[in-house]
């Protein structure tokens, strides 16, 4: 049984949401969320929203524990970059690259062999 949830357009670097994402992949639910709960960087908040809509998405459709679901994957794809511009000395110009991220969790039940 597997549950997934995507945030799209985030906001953020993908660089910088791979270092938050790659510290909850392969944890439970209740590990996960402590790591993130005191991680200091800003995605951390939207890493856990994206992987509570999983747990939601896993309770609601397959009727799943929450207690026994654990973090299946978890990775970050690259949005649109928005393109702006930054005048620059003598008439010039320099490009400023807005990076977005596509933020996706996928929860399941761990299959006790």
């Amino acid at each position: 049984m597997e549950a997934k949830a995507v945030a799209r357009y985030v906001r953020v670097s993908p660089r910088k949401a791979r270092v938050v994402v790659d510290q909850i992949r392969g944890k439970d639910i209740v590990r996960a969320r402590e790591v993130l709960a005191f991680t200091t960087r800003a995605i951390a908040e939207d890493v856990e929203k994206v992987m509570n809509s999983a747990v939601a998405n896993a309770e609601h459709n397959h009727q799943a524990n929450p207690a026994q679901l654990y973090v299946k994957a978890a990775y970050v794809d690259e949005g649109p970059t928005l393109k702006r511009i930054r005048p620059r000395a003598k008439g010039s110009a320099a490009r400023i690259r807005k990076r977005t991220s596509h933020i996706t969790v996928i929860v399941s039940t761990r299959e006790e062999a």
